[in-house]
């Protein structure tokens, strides 16, 4: 659950799936994933500004961190209001869905140039509300399939 947390795009969506798959008590599924999507969050913030630059260096590279870039603007668009980026942040990251969490969070943060202490709150918070989503929901996927324990 902590490894399947830490991959980009999966998170902790796929963690709590998995963890109540095994059949894990939910506190211990939730707390886990949390603090494994949590993790990367400041280091994806302070390093892919850096890392995407020197990247473009490279021709090879350029036009892959140039695509990353451009579909990251385009989900930066949904979180831009200036006073109310924090908010917008939170939303996305909150809202379990294909594409949003907690990297796609950090590198918006990161495109909008947000202080990490506006920035790592509305993300971590975020993430806490996805998993509760995504507990909740597998809990009642799962009790709905019979594979709950009883």
């Amino acid at each position: 659950m902590f490894i399947i947390s830490l991959i980009p795009f999966i998170e902790l969506r796929g963690g709590i799936l998995w963890g109540h798959a095994l059949d894990l008590a939910p506190l211990k599924v939730f707390s886990i994933c949390f603090l494994a999507n949590c993790l990367p969050i400041p280091f994806v913030i302070l390093l892919s500004r850096p890392i995407f630059s020197w990247l473009k260096r490279f021709r090879f590279f350029a036009a892959i961190i140039g695509k990353i870039e451009s579909t990251i603007e385009k989900k930066a668009d949904k979180v831009k209001a200036n006073k109310y980026e924090m908010l917008g942040l939170f939303l996305f990251v909150a809202i379990p869905l294909p594409g949003t969490g907690a990297y796609t969070g950090s590198l918006i943060a990161a495109l909008l140039q947000m202080r990490l202490k506006y920035a790592v709150p509305a993300i971590v918070l975020g993430v806490f509300v996805a998993g509760l989503i995504m507990t909740l929901a597998s809990m009642g996927l799962f009790s709905f399939l019979g594979l709950a324990a009883s």
